[in-house]
């Protein structure tokens, strides 16, 4: 059996929220040769579980696992020595073709292929909407709430994207914060912070942004980030428990045991 500590190198695409789920639930399962590959600029809603935040702060931890912004490829042994995962500013996955990783993870969940193929390694695995298995990747992963939450899928696709955000406590479009309009988003308020129905959360340029809901501002992008009309840009989560917002979600964890699962079924034999 290989030693996978050692032997196993996963790229995983993006470093959000579900990305960062799955690289902890890598990291924990010893699979420590992980890297992570970013934009220059990410714009996490539920930044105190995104590893991307790196790429701003320098380093970030989430859960107990501690990653760091790195520039180069180079870089990420050093990384992996200090038992800390590498993210790079990667955006068009160059680190791949020098790094060979035997397992590709495309994570960003954009919803659609923005151009994940089978030759990348010798596992693919694409989380959502926008990936078929068996044309485009190896194994698809099921990101829609419900009763196939996390599903592997081996062939075919996963449920087509609803554009209705996941029922928490009976809310689902209510508890997300959207742009009002184009522009540059500022808030006084925070992670963490308690809201009630119609309060100002924050203003894109002068209009402002409304909360829907009573709860607590569960995640929020960073202030003085370039907008674009209706983006996602927070979620009040109304169960108000203030250690949902620096914890992976139920769903983020489901889906990251899922995928390594998958890993698990092509390497531990």
């Amino acid at each position: 059996m290989i030693n996978m500590n050692k032997a196993i190198f996963i790229g995983i695409k993006g470093a959000g929220e579900m990305a960062s789920a799955i690289a902890c639930r890598l990291f924990k399962s010893n699979f420590k040769n992980t890297f992570m590959m970013e934009t220059e600029n990410p714009m996490a809603v539920r930044r105190q579980v995104s590893f991307c935040e790196a790429i701003h702060d320098g380093k970030v931890v989430v859960e107990g696992v501690e990653a760091v912004k790195v520039l180069r490829t180079d870089d990420f042994k050093t990384a992996w020595s200090k038992e800390k995962i590498p993210v790079i500013v990667d955006q068009n996955w160059i680190s791949i073709k020098s790094i060979k990783p035997h397992v590709v993870i495309d994570a960003i969940v954009a919803k659609k292929n923005l151009g994940t193929n089978l030759n990348e390694a010798l596992l693919v695995i694409g989380l959502g909407p926008g990936f078929e298995a068996g044309k485009d990747v190896h194994i698809v992963i099921e990101t829609d709430r419900g009763h196939n939450l996390g599903r592997i899928i081996s062939k075919g696709s996963a449920k087509p994207n609803t554009g209705i955000p996941g029922n928490i406590s009976g809310f689902t479009k209510e508890r997300v914060l959207r742009a009002p309009c184009s522009g540059i988003f500022d808030s006084s308020l925070s992670i963490g912070s308690f809201v009630i129905k119609d309060d100002i959360i924050g203003y894109v340029d002068d209009k402002p942004v409304i909360a829907k809901i009573d709860g607590i501002i569960r995640g929020q992008i960073r202030n003085n980030s370039r907008v674009t009309d209706k983006l996602k840009i927070g979620d009040i989560d109304p169960r108000g428990k203030i250690e949902y917002c620096s914890t992976i979600s139920e769903k983020a964890r489901t889906i990251s045991g899922s995928v390594l699962e998958a890993i698990l079924s092509k390497y531990n034999r």
